[in-house]
């Protein structure tokens, strides 16, 4: 036969349990799953934006595979776009006008073997206004990264899927991603050599030791 103490714990057991169990639109659910369920209702994802910070940016829309993001348009910072407005007739005939000033013969291609690539790899004498593949087919100035694609696949696909270059803004969708000419210059795509900002100067100190300066 049960004491007291044992009739008034099960009691505190009973109404315990019938507590936990009770479930209302008061906030008391049957299970911590149940509540989960009820509280995610209407849930449609993060309430952060990047909108804010991508306003005044002129961005197009792509889609490339499984990936469709924006990405900065570049015709309109090209400060000589339509290239027809300058070449107008055959390179013998324009090097030697007053156009030249204008022209690129300072620019110095350090991307490739000379032997795989020269200026026609990516410009189309005959369609200056477009960049063109290796198999001729014609690419606009928006595209360029597929151009940079042919021979940096998997770069091309760490990008599509935003693992590799910068982020026009924040990580907060939407997303807006760089192109390749956003970070390197197609004619000498490499990043130079050069110190941090910030450099210790005991470290200045002990480079130039080492260096016998």
């Amino acid at each position: 036969m049960m004491n007291k103490n044992q009739i008034y714990r099960l009691l505190l057991l009973f109404i315990l349990s019938v507590c936990v169990s009770c479930k209302d639109n008061g906030g008391e659910y049957h299970s911590v799953t149940d509540r989960i369920e009820h509280k995610s209702k209407g849930y449609h994802g993060v309430l952060i934006s990047s909108d804010n910070l991508l306003e005044g940016t002129d961005l197009i829309k792509i889609t490339e595979g499984e990936h469709t993001f924006m990405i900065p348009e570049r015709k309109g910072k090209i400060k000589s776009y339509s290239c027809t407005e300058c070449h107008s007739k055959p390179l013998n005939e324009i090097r030697g006008d007053d156009k030249s000033k204008k022209a690129h013969w300072d620019i110095k291609l350090a991307h490739a073997n000379t032997n795989a690539m020269n200026c026609a790899t990516c410009h189309n004498g005959n369609d200056m206004d477009n960049l063109t593949s290796i198999t001729g087919k014609k690419v606009d100035f928006n595209k360029s990264y597929l151009l940079c694609a042919q021979c940096h696949s998997s770069q091309f696909d760490d990008w599509k899927g935003g693992a590799h270059g910068k982020k026009v803004a924040g990580w907060a969708p939407p997303r807006a991603s760089m192109t390749c000419v956003n970070c390197h210059n197609p004619h000498q795509p490499h990043f130079e050599k050069k110190w941090p900002a910030r450099l210790n100067t005991q470290k200045i100190k002990e480079r130039k030791d080492q260096l016998g300066h």
